[in-house]
């Protein structure tokens, strides 16, 4: 069967506000299902007090990241579910129905009785809803990217993608906000009893504002596409790219997990740096990727996708430690500059990434195939980061072993890299 005729009347150059407002429609959900999702991730410290009390505070801290990891197992069945979708069905109903499934979860999260109310029941409550929002996650990301690179001029594949990455950033850097907004606002003891709920009851406004804009995907002519393999038959036909782009985002799943979602409570609980100052140099640390994403997609689509991951690879190997040691300083600023140059390293490799990764499998089973090895990677390696950093720095009494780790990440990423093939000069495989 021909491929789809796109109407490029609606979204390509002629009439330029209809393609604004598809890259909107397309990025605004990553803003929206990562603020809900990241938002856990910055008040895990109530939310093991709460939920998972415990006599040492480093059992409530890994208690709490567990259900945040948790949340991960759920991805690659988000990634089979939503895949499956956004190929047999279409991108636009993958998108929408993702959205919807994250902020109704993250909503009743805000609500929710703490152990003290119900006892254990809390726990149970909690696990559930983080699953289903894992369930989500697993879906909207790498069906986004799939969405945004397929509608993306010749020739600016790498920058599209890095706009949808920029959503998921600008998502985590909301959250960030917000939370730093609230720590500002009112005493350690309110927050810890009840101000941590805000973030997530704020959530359902915000969702129902994504599914509104996620309904001008409506427009978009997908006239099915050779029709799509029976799953097995994807995963079968398709292991081997799986595998290598699972590989290649290990540093992608590390670097951003460690230094964007678990950086706040490693600037709080070891180093020491009060709560709305650690909250604020991550965001403004994300605010720097911000800047950076749309350089790092233009340069690969200028100079390929593997240069750009490689080069990032290999500064994280040569300045993770360095840039470590800047976060143990007590004046703002030196930390700041730690973050910011994790932010700059992290935001090369993830403007090359979603391309790099769409370009590996062919349209019927792109989405499968991303969301299966994005999702992977991030089960194994992304979401189990905080409690990994946790798990490394209690067990084996030193502070510094988060940098090891994400040192590690990025030599598994470079080995997976050097095995892809170029692909930025050369059209999306049919």
């Amino acid at each position: 069967m021909a491929e789809p005729t796109i109407r490029r009347t609606d979204i390509g150059s002629p009439r330029e506000p209809r393609r604004r407002r598809l890259i909107i429609a397309g990025v605004i959900g990553n803003v929206l299902e990562w603020y809900d999702f990241s938002v856990y991730g910055f008040f895990a410290v109530a939310i093991g007090e709460n939920f998972f009390p415990s006599k040492s505070p480093s059992a409530e801290l890994i208690a709490a990241f567990g259900v945040f990891a948790a949340g991960f197992l759920m991805r690659p069945f988000g990634a089979l579910l939503f895949g499956y979708i956004g190929d047999h069905r279409g991108r636009e109903r993958a998108l929408t129905l993702s959205v919807l499934a994250m902020a109704v979860p993250t909503f009743l999260i805000g609500l929710l009785p703490t152990h003290a109310q119900i006892g254990s029941a809390a726990a149970v409550l909690m696990v559930l809803l983080r699953l289903v929002q894992g369930l989500s996650v697993g879906g909207e990301y790498t069906t986004s990217m799939v969405f945004l690179v397929e509608q993306a001029p010749p020739g600016k594949r790498g920058a599209m993608g890095a706009l949808g990455v920029g959503g998921a950033f600008a998502g985590v850097m909301l959250g960030s906000a917000v939370g730093t907004l609230v720590a500002w606002r009112m005493p350690t003891a309110t927050l810890l009893a009840w101000g941590w709920r805000i973030p997530f009851l704020a959530g359902i406004a915000i969702g129902f504002a994504g599914y509104f804009l996620r309904r001008e995907l409506r427009f978009v002519d997908e006239t099915p596409r050779k029709a799509p393999p029976p799953l097995m038959q994807v995963l079968r036909s398709q292991w081997l790219r799986i595998f290598q782009v699972t590989g290649f985002k290990v540093f992608d799943a590390v670097g951003f997990y460690l230094m964007f979602v678990y950086s706040t409570t490693y600037l709080e609980e070891v180093v020491g740096i009060e709560r709305g100052r650690a909250m604020a140099i991550n965001t403004i640390g994300m605010a720097g990727v911000q800047l950076m994403l749309p350089f790092a997609g233009r340069l690969s689509d200028r100079f390929g996708r593997k240069p750009l991951l490689l080069l990032s690879a290999a500064a994280v190997i040569l300045f993770a430690i360095p840039l470590f040691n800047l976060l143990w300083h007590p004046v703002f600023a030196i930390p700041l500059i730690g973050q910011l140059g994790f932010a700059l390293i992290i935001a090369m490799f993830n403007g090359a990434s979603p391309a790099a990764a769409a370009e590996a499998f062919p349209s019927n089973v792109r989405c499968s195939g991303v969301a299966i090895s994005h999702n992977l990677c991030m089960a194994i390696f992304g979401g189990t980061a905080p409690i990994v950093a946790t798990y490394l720095i209690q067990y084996t009494d030193n502070e510094m072993s988060p940098p090891l780790y994400l040192i590690g990440a990025a030599v598994v990423s470079m080995i997976f890299t050097l095995t892809l093939r170029e692909t930025a000069k050369l059209p999306l495989a049919e």
